[in-house]
């Protein structure tokens, strides 16, 4: 009740001459389409060098000459008769969905009710959601300070798009195996599974697509000014091009086919060629000793404008934001962001926007200890965003624990409030004596969460002027303090680019 379609490269002009015993004797078929097969989404310019030095040169091929871009790693079978197991989502283990099963890992994620979902900016054009995961029963322990990954989805309108371009029964359970006996990765994602849920849970089809993706687009457009186009894009000469038509323009799979309507890939070599659709991890901002039973999420909603002027919503968050979702597969990874042993110990914390996530866990670990009696040490936080009224998050939940001791100190940066941006690495600077005086003093530990590409370099480089001005110290002495601070895990850093 299967049907099998295989898509086999060809090799053309193999040219090898047996009255040369120069030459060795020439690999067999097998051996060559394996080479072939491997890594052969890296495209023309890996597998040229790879034939160059251990094929090419030796067998005397000429590397034009081997049809790259038709490569097949995977064989398509359809089902007229469903099996009895159907992935619908899963990312290793069919069912596991429907039964859950402990312990709950990457490959078997817990399917975890979403108990709250509660707007955090009060913003018309930008928003921040908080999102309470109940985890009660399903033996999930967490860290302050570790991370909880959600498995996303792509929504029905993007997949519906696709399928009907595509011209396929979305619901045809389908499964891709691996041409060679021998390849490790039997398929590209788990299988059998139908159309639809291959393209929800299982590839990644709102990315600009990569190089590779884009050179097998050329390989199945029948109107010959856009053959010529895609294959201009994916050349060495065009590769300016490709980098402003796909990448900064952010064009979309679904964009392709529709401003080039000759374009006909068939769906299972998409599905071959796409990335996987990866989890996304979130800083948990909740402590197990005041929340053990439940999970905080502290996310920015992801929405932006593209150059051609097409609205781009995250995939995760705006699966999670939707009304529909009240449940999402998740796991628990374990991080190195973590308190200091002693509670006496002095903490800094510098976490502007959704970097207070991790923060807010600390606090809550800090305030349950002093409610306690546990005497606790220093603690400082800066925090930043652009408006107060607008962005200030957990503004309530600051105050409070300011007023109660749990905070020493709250420094705060609005970027936005005053004709003269100020952020969290000015207001570092400002507290700069205090801050010498925890980090050499009181060996006190250093956290800073956030964006990497800006703020984190920032926050780094006004250190380096504390430790000059206060510590009495040459830029490369601080620096090099700074790193040894690094390597003693008294400075941690949760960043993202």
């Amino acid at each position: 009740h299967t049907h099998t379609h295989t898509h086999r490269r060809t090799i053309h002009s193999y040219n090898y001459d047996s009255s040369s015993h120069s030459q060795p004797s020439p690999p067999d078929t097998a051996y060559l389409q394996r080479l072939l097969h491997v890594n052969s989404w890296h495209g023309r310019p890996f597998v040229e060098m790879h034939f160059d030095l251990g094929g090419c040169r030796r067998y005397n091929i000429d590397p034009d000459s081997v049809d790259i871009d038709s490569q097949r790693q995977y064989d398509l079978k359809t089902f007229d008769v469903v099996p009895k197991k159907v992935f619908v989502g899963e990312p290793a283990m069919a069912g596991t969905f429907k039964v859950q099963k402990r312990p709950f890992t990457q490959k078997n994620p817990y399917m975890a009710p979403i108990t709250v979902k509660r707007e955090l900016f009060n913003d018309t054009d930008r928003s921040c959601m908080h999102l309470e995961i109940d985890i009660k029963g399903s033996g999930i322990r967490y860290t302050t300070g570790d991370h909880v990954a959600i498995y996303p989805r792509n929504t029905s309108h993007t997949v519906d798009t696709i399928g009907e371009r595509c011209k396929v029964d979305l619901d045809q359970v389908i499964s891709l195996k691996a041409i060679d006996p021998d390849e490790k990765k039997r398929s590209p994602f788990p299988c059998p599974c139908t159309y639809r849920t291959a393209l929800t849970f299982y590839v990644d089809i709102v990315s600009p697509p990569k190089l590779h993706v884009v050179r097998e687009l050329a390989q199945h457009t029948e109107n010959e000014k856009e053959k010529e186009f895609l294959l201009h894009i994916t050349s060495k000469e065009g590769k300016r091009e490709y980098n402003q038509w796909v990448v900064q323009d952010g064009r979309t799979l679904v964009q392709i086919l529709e401003q080039l309507p000759s374009v006909n890939p068939p769906l299972d070599v998409l599905l071959e060629m796409l990335p996987r659709l990866q989890p996304r991890y979130y800083s948990i901002s909740s402590s197990p000793k005041e929340n053990p039973e439940s999970i905080h999420v502290t996310a920015a909603i992801v929405r932006y404008t593209t150059p051609l002027g097409v609205v781009v919503n995250g995939v995760c968050t705006s699966y999670l934001q939707a009304e529909t979702t009240t449940a999402a597969p998740i796991f628990v990874r374990s991080s190195t962001f973590r308190l200091p042993a002693k509670h006496t110990t002095p903490v800094i914390m510098i976490g502007p926007g959704t970097g207070i996530a991790p923060f807010r866990g600390f606090l809550q670990e800090r305030n349950y200890a002093r409610e306690k009696g546990v005497d606790i040490g220093e603690t400082l936080l800066f925090f930043g965003c652009q408006n107060r009224a607008k962005h200030f998050l957990y503004e309530s939940e600051l105050q409070e624990y300011q007023s109660s001791g749990t905070i020493s100190e709250l420094h705060l940066a609005f970027s936005r409030d005053q004709a003269e941006k100020v952020y969290v690495q000015h207001k570092l600077l400002d507290a700069g004596e205090m801050v010498w005086k925890l980090l050499k003093e009181k060996r006190g530990h250093l956290y800073v969460c956030g964006d990497a590409k800006h703020m984190a370099r920032d926050v780094s480089h006004a250190l380096t002027k504390i430790a000059v001005q206060y510590g009495d110290m040459t830029e490369q002495n601080a620096v090099n303090w700074f790193k040894h601070l690094r390597q003693c895990r008294r400075y941690c850093e949760d960043v993202w680019s």
